[in-house]
């Protein structure tokens, strides 16, 4: 592909910028040994002394709130459950800047799209997250599972995986759960201040595009640019249709569009990622009691310009293109956050109170071409030039209360609860299409136009303003009850209230006849400038704002929204569930348990319009489950144990699946809709493991898993026009079953000569996941694929036998390197590898459109340097090594469709810290 600078000649008036711009799943019933740091491994029973204490925060439902553990005592092996930990050495030695990318080295984990995990292949519907053992809202429209990419990895002290199910958890845990801890307060008090500077080979110093916007969006905070022009506030809450004769489209569609929204700026020399961050905090004695603060507050800025083939193709078998488009494609991304968290200790019991604050943002422009192939099935021979600007703002503050009691000996009794608001807005997205006829006999033939209609020299241009709202109350307590020495009851009862309301309005700017072909070759701004639209010019104290529908330019406003604009979600759930864990013998330990779930979730339209209100069909899916969970383990030696365990549980259809609503992703490029026929997946799960930890801190383990899941909601690609859409609905069933290996293994290098190999060790963990799964489509079996009524047959959009979205059949981390036992020097190689996964169902028979993630090769190194009395920590990062391209394709025979394809480079970043 070539490179982003052949499409600079393309700007309709370009600007060049002068300035750069669980621990344990359940409390484990032999006290004897807390619970240990993710990274370190169990030592067997003959093992030396213990290493020196090194804590891991984990809170979690149905456990102690806070389980610290030394390196003696490793939270994998005494886990009743399938679990994996990262704690904050884990995270560090990753490198990754937020918390999605260091699970993806997770065995079975991956990471898809805009930072959505994938646990064992299963979508991200099927991954449940966490935040302190209490539920989280998601920022991103019509969806209800949070992108973990939002979570900065400096305010997360741990993560922990749990793959078999528990009934301490909710029902909806069709992969697994993915709990974050956040920081707590440390026992000593600091200060760290650090910093970052990096670039990309494919952004930085090279050539982009951007728009003013506002003055203060490089804060990721706007100064009230984009607020709603006046105009379309009051008819937004008239109540009236755009196409109501008493409404002043021409008004309206004046305070649209202005240079500040709508031209695209050309930057020849892209300016670097930089970022900051600073963390502290302290302890308090009171008395008996101990008080302690943490707050931390970062903020990163990141370009990201990708050059992006897109096709399309309209045979059957790829063998002809009907689109075959160019873009370019520039983001800023603005991450900004901040995090307070209190806690009380007194006696045996324990408080915390988190707060946290996060707002990311993506400042997105995009130029594209395309000269529409002859084969195509509109306007062949015809050459378009597409432009957009848009602002995604997302925002999640959550706080939330955790205290753990001890009223007696053999009883525990721990409560939460919590409140969650997240937001996202989009207004002002445009989107607007020139094109050129390139006939000989078109005197206007070899120029750019766009006259706002179709025929000869189609043109459009859209505006859309979208905004989302969700609340979430959570709350639930856990009683646990020591029954005998080695025998525990634990009781639990969870609440959770989701509400939701998503607005979404699109509108066409659509001109007549009457446009002199002269005003169609003006840019953006100018073409629909108050001038343009009001023309002819009307004295403005006779009509300040605009004459209602002049006819010499005859620009108007269409709805093209749909049916209704603004939607309403909500999800309550009541829970309840009992857990018995007992140690049978000394060598067998049980962990069995039962969580009934009581949930009402629901969808509907909210009427907007006071005149003739056409509403699509609501869903209430109200549905109780019983979901019983075992776990058996055995330990065949001290060093060598078996697992067995089954297990029902279920995922419901998330929001952004449920809603009919048009939706577009900046991250894939892909559009969305809703359907509200979708009903819950049910899942029914055995798994098998063995591990094996021969020596300390160091581990083998082999594990196998299979899935049973009946009316799986998979995703179909549908042709809207010459665009294509992703829609949903439920398959009849499916089947996922694999094998997964893990190993850790550290290589003493003392013995080498030399004072630099005194201290050092190497360090190899790698992990293998092999997955295979089936959707089951049998002949007559039903589907509801709203808006096709007319379909009602699965096989007429699922192929028996195809796998499931989202799923690969091989999954390869591998981390080696060297690192330093007695202070910090860490130099790691961190190489990941997934297979084809399908992203959707090909459109009208054609092949299913897959991603093929392939191999990335990074680095990471971390060196402490002293520094007046001090520890200065500098890490290097280089991600992507070989520059791996992101392919989206369709494949048929040698012939191939890329949906999406761009190089995403090399990235390179030097930051530090210091800690006082």
């Amino acid at each position: 592909m070539s490179k982003p600078y052949r499409l600079a000649s393309l700007l309709l008036i370009t600007t060049a910028l002068v300035a750069p711009a669980t621990a344990m799943a359940q409390t484990d019933p032999a006290p004897a040994e807390p619970a240990a740091e993710a990274a370190a491994d169990a030592a067997p029973a003959d093992a030396a002394e213990p290493a020196p204490q090194d804590d891991t925060d984990i809170s979690i439902p149905g456990a102690e709130i806070v389980v610290t553990g030394r390196r003696s005592a490793n939270i994998e092996r005494t886990a009743p459950q399938v679990v994996s930990v990262l704690g904050a050495a884990d995270i560090a030695r990753t490198g990754e800047g937020n918390i999605a990318g260091a699970l993806g080295r997770v065995t079975g984990l991956s990471v898809v799209g805009n930072g959505f995990v994938y646990v064992r292949g299963l979508g991200d519907r099927y991954s449940l997250a966490l935040l302190n053992g209490s539920p989280l809202p998601s920022p991103e429209p019509l969806k209800r599972v949070v992108p973990l990419d939002i979570f900065p990895s400096s305010i997360i002290a741990s993560s922990l995986v749990q793959k078999s199910y528990s009934a301490n958890f909710p029902g909806e845990f069709g992969g697994g759960v993915i709990n974050l801890t956040t920081k707590a307060v440390p026992r000593e008090p600091f200060l760290t201040i650090g910093g970052s500077i990096g670039g990309n080979s494919e952004t930085t110093g090279q050539l982009g595009y951007t728009y003013y916007g506002t003055g203060s969006d490089w804060t990721g905070f706007g100064d009230g640019g984009r607020n709603l022009p006046p105009a379309y506030a009051a008819w937004r809450a008239s109540g009236l249709r755009i196409n109501d004769p008493s409404v002043n489209q021409q008004a309206i569609a004046g305070q649209f569009v202005n240079a500040s929204n709508a031209v695209l700026q050309q930057n020849n020399n892209m300016p670097v990622n930089w970022g900051v961050n600073v963390t502290g905090g302290k302890s308090w004695t009171i008395g008996d009691a101990e008080l302690g603060l943490i707050a931390t507050a970062g903020y990163t800025t990141k370009w990201r310009t990708r050059d992006i083939a897109q096709q399309t193709a309209n045979a059957l078998d790829l063998s002809s293109l009907n689109t075959n488009v160019r873009r370019v494609v520039t983001d800023n991304r603005v991450v900004a956050n901040a995090l307070l968290g209190l806690s009380l200790e007194f006696g045996d019991n324990k408080i915390r109170w988190t707060n946290l604050y996060i707002r990311d943002t993506i400042k997105q422009a995009r130029l594209g071409a395309e000269d529409r192939p002859d084969t195509a099935d509109a306007n062949p021979g015809v050459s378009f030039q597409y432009q957009d600007t848009a602002w995604y703002a997302r925002q999640l503050i959550d706080t939330q209360f955790v205290g753990e009691f001890k009223p007696m000996d053999g009883l525990d009794v721990d409560i939460r609860a919590g409140y969650a608001n997240s937001q996202r807005e989009a207004p002002f997205e445009l989107s607007f299409m020139y094109s050129r006829s390139n006939s000989p006999t078109d005197p206007y033939g070899q120029f750019f136009t766009n006259t706002l209609n179709t025929g000869q020299r189609p043109g459009s241009a859209t505006i859309a303003f979208s905004d989302l709202n969700e609340d979430l109350y959570s709350a639930g307590i856990d009683v646990t009850y020591d029954l005998a020495a080695r025998v525990k009851l634990i009781l639990g009862y969870a609440f959770s209230d989701t509400n939701r309301v998503t607005e979404r309005r699109d509108f066409l700017f659509q001109g007549n006849n009457n446009i002199p072909l002269g005003i169609s070759l003006l840019r953006p701004d100018l073409l629909l400038s108050q001038a343009v639209i009001c023309f002819p010019g009307v004295d403005a104290t006779v009509a300040p704002d605009c004459p209602a529908n002049p006819v010499a330019t005859g620009i108007a406003l269409v709805d093209s929204t749909g049916s209704n604009p603004t939607f309403k979600a909500t999800l309550r759930n009541h829970a309840g569930y009992v857990q018995l864990q007992a140690d049978l013998t000394d060598q067998l330990n049980l962990n069995i348990g039962a969580r009934y779930e009581s949930a009402d979730q629901g969808v509907s339209a909210v009427q907007v319009y006071t005149v003739n209100p056409t509403l699509p069909p609501a869903t209430n899916l109200k549905r109780d489950y019983l979901l019983p969970a075992a776990t058996l383990t055995y330990e065949i030696s001290p060093q060598l144990q078996f697992r067995l365990s089954g297990s029902k549980t279920i995922a419901r259809p998330q929001f952004r699946e449920l809603v009919f609503q048009t939706y577009y992703d900046p991250d894939s490029n892909r559009t969305f809709q809703g359907n509200p026929q979708l009903v819950d997946s049910q899942l029914y799960n055995a798994e098998t493991r063995l591990e094996w930890y021969f020596a300390p801190e160091q581990r083998v383990s082999l594990g196998g898993f299979w899935k049973k899941i009946k009316n799986p909601i998979e995703t179909y690609a549908s042709f809207d026009g010459n665009s294509v859409t992703t829609r949903f609905a439920n398959a009849p069933e499916a089947t996922l079953y694999g094998v997964e290996f893990e190993a850790q293994k550290y290589f003493d290098l003392s013995g080498m000569n030399g004072a630099f190999w005194a201290s050092r060790r190497a360090v190899l963990i790698g992990n293998y996941t092999w997955s295979q799964s089936k959707l089951k489509v049998g002949p007559t079996d039903p589907v509801q694929a709203y808006p096709f009524t007319g379909a009602t047959l699965a096989s007429q959009f699922y192929r028996d036998g195809a796998p499931l979205t989202g799923q690969s059949d091989h999954l390869v981390n591998l981390e080696f390197g060297l690192e330093d036992t007695d202070k910090l020097s860490q130099q790691t190689f961190l190489i990941s590898y997934a297979s084809d996964r399908v992203t959707r169902r090909g459109p009208s028979g054609q092949p299913d459109i897959f991603e093929r993630p392939g191999i990335q090769v990074d680095f990471v190194a971390r060196q402490g340097i002293p520094l007046f009395g001090k520890e200065l920590e500098l890490k290097f990062e280089a991600r992507n090594i070989f520059g791996t391209k992101y392919k989206e394709m369709q494949e048929s025979g040698d012939n191939r469709i890329y949906y999406n394809l761009y190089k995403t480079g090399t990235t390179f970043s030097l930051g530090g810290s210091l800690k006082f």
